[in-house]
This record gives C-alpha cells, sequence and structure tokens, in this order.
C-alpha cells in the first residue's frame, strides 16, 4: 500500500475524527500591511493538510500566526476544540505543537547526534532524550551513520531528515512545516516527502505544510487549501487535484 493511501484513511472532514486544529477567520499582518485575511481551516488529527499558492498568497505567514510568532489580529484558534487565546511559541509547544522552518535548520557546528539532544531540550531527563533520539533514528535510519558528523557538513537532504527528526524529538501532536523541500535536488523531492508521510502514518502526528512543489505534496496530502491574495480560493480532497486539468484550473 502506498504511503498516500495509507494517510488518506486516516482522518479528514466528514470521517468523525476530531480536529486538532481549527482556525475561524484569522487574520495577520505584519505592522499595518494584512497577509492573512480572514483564512479559515481545519486539520484532523492524523491528517496531512497542504497550503499550496504562489508567493505572497500568505502561506508562511498563517503557519506562524499558527505557531504564535506573529499576533492573530482577528479570528479564532483552537487546539483539539480547546480556544487558544494570543498564542506564543512556547505556549505552543507544551501543546504538542511544533513549527520547522525554511531552510534545513540545523545547528551547524554541533554533531548530528548534537542536534538532537538539542531538540529535546524541554525534557526534563537525558534518559529521555535518550530514548527520544534512538526513536527518530528508528524513523530516519540514513542519520544513524552521520551521529558524530557535524551538521553543517552534510548534504542537503541529510539537513533537512535532520531538521524533521529534531521536529519529532518533542513527539508533537502538530507539525507545522514550511517548505520541507526547499533547496533538495529534485531526485529528493519525492523522497523527503514520502518521508513526511510515513511520520503521519506511524505516529499519528496532524500536519499542516507549505509546500511550492506543488504536484508532489498533493500525492500525499488527505486535503488541500489552496491560498490566494491571503484567502482561501480553494478547499477540498487531495485527491481531486491529482489530475492536471483541475490543479491548473484552481492554481492559476
Amino acid at each position: 500500500m502506498s504511503a498516500n493511501k495509507s494517510v488518506a484513511q486516516v482522518g479528514g472532514i466528514g470521517t468523525g475524527v476530531p480536529n486538532r486544529l481549527r482556525a475561524v477567520d484569522v487574520v495577520a499582518a505584519y505592522g499595518k500591511k494584512v497577509v492573512v485575511n480572514g483564512i479559515s481551516i481545519e486539520v484532523a488529527c492524523g491528517e496531512i493538510v497542504a497550503l499550496i499558492g504562489h508567493n505572497g498568497a500568505g502561506k508562511s505567514t498563517l503557519l506562524k500566526a499558527i505557531f504564535g510568532m506573529i499576533p492573530i489580529k482577528e479570528g479564532q484558534l483552537y487546539l483539539d476544540g480547546a480556544l487558544v487565546t494570543g498564542p506564543i511559541p512556547s505556549q505552543m509547544l507544551a501543546r504538542g505543537v511544533v513549527y520547522v522552518p525554511q531552510g534545513n535548520r540545523v545547528f551547524p557546528d554541533l554533531t548530528v547526534y548534537e542536534n538532537l539532544m538539542m531538540a529535546g531540550f524541554t525534557m526534563q531527563s537525558r534518559h529521555k532524550r535518550v530514548e527520544g533520539a534512538d526513536a527518530v533514528l528508528g524513523v530516519f535510519p540514513e542519520l544513524r551513520r552521520h551521529l558524530k558528523q557535524r551538521a553543517g557538513s552534510l548534504s542537503g537532504g541529510e539537513k533537512q531528515m535532520l531538521a524533521l527528526a529534531s521536529s519529532m524529538m518533542l513527539s508533537p501532536r502538530l507539525l507545522l512545516l514550511d517548505e520541507p523541500s526547499l533547496g533538495l535536488a529534485p531526485p529528493l523531492v519525492s523522497e523527503a516527502l514520502q518521508r513526511i508521510a510515513s511520520m503521519c502514518i506511524q505516529n499519528g502526528v496532524a500536519i499542516l505544510i507549505v509546500e511550492q512543489k506543488v504536484r508532489e505534496v498533493v500525492n500525499i496530502a488527505n486535503r488541500v487549501y489552496v491560498l490566494r491574495n491571503g484567502q482561501v480560493c480553494f478547499s477540498g480532497q487531495a485527491e481531486e487535484l491529482r489530475d492536471e486539468c483541475r490543479l491548473r484550473e484552481v492554481y492559476f
């Protein structure tokens, strides 16, 4: 069974699976410049939802607003049905929300293993961090042979794997991914996205993913929102957009 078929059975609107995230009429801005203008989205438990759209559509800004990196000016945010007022990153981390920004963000001067330990800094005991590292290395076994290697010397694909592995150290319930394929060679894009789908299947993580590799992300997603000028211009099942003509119709 393919990864995307397995994910598609997990959850989604109309399946009876509860929402991990619900954003209602969210407005977010940089100063006076409104970038997200009344967006409503939902992500069910164990579901992958893709945000796609042209540059400047508000995709990354929406992730930052959900994580509390920029304020939500209007609208409501709910996690597991509970209203979140004035989210801030520390609060969201404590509630199981992890944000992975663009650009293979790792500590280049630390080893791969040290990066994993740093990612688990909120865990109270080293024993739990070691257990967490062992668990994520089971999902990303390729990293085992690089444990003592400085992260800055890894390839682009390896850095991305490390960034994703680091995000899993905190056992997220909701993972916000901002262009995880950025900087990857074309042959590695599908592999990276399939690895994300596997994380969702194996760990039941709800994933909200921003991605410019539209065709590839549609293949692993349950549902898709297309953003244009800070608003949702399409929402529906990902399988609708696996048809090239339909994808071009809603995207362009």
